[in-house]
């Protein structure tokens, strides 16, 4: 599912050496908001940095899922991932989740 929301990167230095944030901005009842969002393990920011490429932004990617635990009760959900193309049209993507759990509610907040 696909709902037309870029995820941002912006590099910072520290000792020389170059990192990069992910983030949403989006505005929410009037507030400007910026929501990190981070790879699920350290490994990830090798893969994001493929994903990028030479751009600073990337497509959000939104895929709910449904699981049902062993007392039959159905959990709901969604994962995220970011996405691009190159000039192939070959897909790149990695997934991302929330860096705070306030994060996620703002982010639970622009998929309404």
């Amino acid at each position: 599912m696909t709902f037309n929301i870029t995820v941002e990167r912006e590099a910072r230095v520290k000792n020389d050496k170059t990192y990069y944030t992910y983030f949403i901005s989006a505005n929410i009842r009037g507030k400007e908001v910026r929501i990190s969002v981070m790879p699920p393990d350290t490994g990830g920011y090798r893969v994001l940095d493929i994903v990028y490429g030479n751009q600073n932004e990337a497509t959000l990617v939104v895929t709910p899922f449904e699981i049902k635990d062993t007392s039959g009760r159905v959990v709901r959900g969604n994962t995220f991932s970011v996405q691009s193309y190159d000039e192939n049209g070959e897909i790149y993507e990695c997934p991302i989740k929330p860096s705070r759990t306030s994060d996620k509610s703002l982010l639970n907040m622009i998929l309404k």
